[in-house]
């Protein structure tokens, strides 16, 4: 199913809304503190950070990860979107045919 270009536009707005949010919550930066330390304290006898390998692992960890969470907040998104509109539709004829009997007259 494909989106029209104002709605992937609108989802993609929404998404960086919600990551702007993310990265300002307070747990998940105590979080980040707290696994930052515990990786400095693995490696305190080690310069790994400092080397080229470290450095191109960790941009790509960074990227894999922010693919992953897009993908999954847009298929998330889109199975919302789905079941909003399956059950619409389900719900819709019945109000229609109950409006209809309530004009005509009919209880």
């Amino acid at each position: 199913m494909d989106f029209p270009p104002w709605m992937q536009r609108a989802i993609q707005a929404r998404l960086e809304e919600v990551s702007a949010q993310v990265e300002q919550d307070p747990e998940l930066s105590r979080v980040r503190g707290e696994t930052d330390e515990a990786f400095a304290t693995l490696f305190a006898d080690k310069d790994v950070e400092q080397t080229p390998e470290y450095a191109e692992w960790e941009n790509r960890y960074i990227v894999s990860k922010g693919i992953e969470n897009e993908r999954l907040y847009m298929q998330g998104l889109r199975d919302g979107i789905q079941l909003t509109v399956s059950l619409l539709g389900q719900w819709m004829p019945e109000e229609t045919d109950t409006k209809a009997q309530t004009t005509n007259g009919n209880p």
